[in-house]
């Protein structure tokens, strides 16, 4: 990886971003307009990363998985559209565009995130490993804002909710979510009703810059370029609020 790498993360996530916009702009059925979202963005995003690092693979959500990715040292993995409800609704700016870097540690190794940026383009704002929001030194006070999925937020965290306390604030995009917890204005985001790689490469990849937590939900390491792309849950808070949360999620789901 060279310093390059983070700056076309960042160049192509913004680019994508702006294109959706017109896109957006223009209006139209909204299921129309996300599933030419999705494409619009897939199409731009491969051919530029193929121009641009043509003996780089790539994992993208809208694309065909090509199995060679596995063996490869680098692998670009792109979520074109994430929030692709959101974006059919014009009066909603949690949705994203997820470009990040997987490299491997060397032949037959397993890799790490290396670069990453998620642009919220409703929100004229690009967050990369460029330059990181750092995460808080110091543990927020109760009550927490723990970021959750909109539509499929994992029942557990309302009983965590309640014990530690913590207030559930609902968001579409998970690079929304991950950009909520990185400014401040959510102290963390659980989730446990499962998703792929392309939905959290980017985000954690910023998330991991800023010196964040982001692990599962059992305290695991987050796994990328596997054989299976599903991943099953996620948890990125600050350092200061990781064992306190692990702990809780720990007594809930072992008691149900």
């Amino acid at each position: 990886m060279t310093a390059d790498d983070h700056a076309l993360a960042h160049e192509l996530a913004e680019e994508a971003g702006g294109r959706l916009l017109e896109l957006r702009a223009a209006g139209g059925d909204p299921g129309v307009l996300r599933k030419a979202g999705d494409r619009l963005s897939h199409e731009f995003l491969t051919a530029e990363l193929a121009a641009r690092r043509p003996g780089d693979a790539v994992l993208s959500e809208e694309g065909i998985d090509d199995r060679a990715r596995l063996a490869a040292g680098r692998v670009w993995i792109v979520d074109p559209l994430d929030g692709t409800r959101e974006f059919g609704d014009a009066g909603r700016t949690d949705w994203a565009v997820h470009v990040a870097l997987w490299e491997r540690a060397g032949p037959g190794e397993s890799g790490t995130l290396t670069a990453g940026a998620v642009a919220l383009p409703a929100q004229g704002q690009v967050l990369s490993t460029l330059g990181a929001p750092r995460a808080p030194s110091a543990a927020a006070s109760p009550p927490l804002r723990i970021v959750v999925s909109r539509t499929r937020a994992p029942r557990f965290v309302q009983k965590i909710s309640e014990d530690l306390p913590a207030e559930l604030i609902e968001l579409g995009s998970a690079g929304a979510k991950v950009a909520a917890v990185l400014r401040g204005e959510a102290d963390a985001y659980v989730h446990a009703g499962g998703f792929y790689e392309w939905d959290t490469a980017a985000p954690v990849a910023v998330a991991r810059a800023g010196g964040f937590h982001a692990s599962r939900i059992d305290g695991t390491p987050l796994a990328y370029n596997r054989a299976d792309p599903l991943m099953p849950d996620i948890l990125v808070c600050p350092p200061a609020l990781a064992g306190a949360l692990l702990e809780a999620i720990r007594e809930v789901t072992h008691a149900t």
